[in-house]
């Protein structure tokens, strides 16, 4: 249990031992997630940047605002 309350979701797992040490990640969920708004922390926008998930979501986000 984390110090403040329930998880709402995990969303993957992070070995910094393994050689290269990249997330593993539930790639819909987190872009679920982060198209609701969720603002993820210095900590894990840099995961996201390895994982290549941050640039597919910027990317989903311009289209977006040039549609509209």
């Amino acid at each position: 249990m984390p110090r403040d309350g329930r998880y709402l979701e995990v969303l993957g797992t992070f070995d910094p031992l393994k050689n290269p040490a990249l997330p593993v990640l539930k790639q819909e969920r987190v872009l679920d997630w982060l198209r609701k708004g969720a603002q993820p922390s210095v900590t894990v926008r840099t995961l996201l940047r390895r994982s290549g998930l941050w640039k597919q979501f910027e990317s989903e986000r311009g289209r977006a605002k040039q549609a509209s």
